[in-house]
């Protein structure tokens, strides 16, 4: 097998990775934190779509995956240096899609009084989890962009994604029978 298709690099070893545009950064560089959580946050979509569920949801968790991938090679681009060719950008279709869904769902629930705590079903923990980093995710970037250049149709897709997950865990929850359990404050 050939140097160029094994999957270590050893490039890493020293604590370094490379921006697109070739700029060597340290592992914990505030762009590789970014995209690095939105990895993450891609990780647990695909363990909400692995779940025993409707198969359109699934269709549109994978075309939220894309973006989220489209999401990190954006963050990956070093801003001081133009990419060698053209990249996949998010756009505002992309968050009309995440939009639409978030109404289509709503439409099927029962209006929310109160906070709600996760669980109930594993595929609604995993939405809420997924919410949670998706947050964090939304933070990192938003940190970044204080410092260095970040489109803000990033920042606005991770929000309306958190919105997102939060009304797909309560679809889930519906689909799938789960106790919706509310949070009562005791003062």
């Amino acid at each position: 097998m050939s140097d160029e298709f094994k999957i270590y690099t050893k490039t890493g070893d020293s604590g370094q990775t490379s921006l697109i545009g070739g700029t060597r950064v340290p592992k914990y560089h505030e762009r590789i934190e970014a995209y690095g959580t939105l990895d993450e946050l891609n990780s647990f979509v695909g363990l909400i779509r692995d779940q025993d569920i409707d198969v359109r949801l699934k269709q549109v968790l994978i075309e939220i995956q894309d973006r989220l991938f489209t999401c990190e090679t954006m963050l990956a681009v070093d801003p001081e240096k133009a990419p060698l060719r053209k990249l996949p950008e998010v756009s505002e279709p992309d968050i009309i899609l995440l939009e639409n869904e978030i109404d289509r769902m709503n439409e099927e629930l029962p209006p929310l009084a109160n906070f709600i705590l996760p669980g109930g079903h594993m595929a609604v923990s995993f939405c809420h989890v997924a919410r949670t980093v998706c947050r964090r995710a939304e933070r990192t970037t938003l940190q970044l962009s204080l410092q260095s250049p970040v489109n803000p149709l990033i920042i606005k897709y991770l929000n309306r994604l958190s919105d997102y997950l939060f009304v797909l865990s309560r679809k889930l929850g519906k689909d799938l029978n789960a106790v919706e359990t509310r949070w009562n404050a005791r003062i």
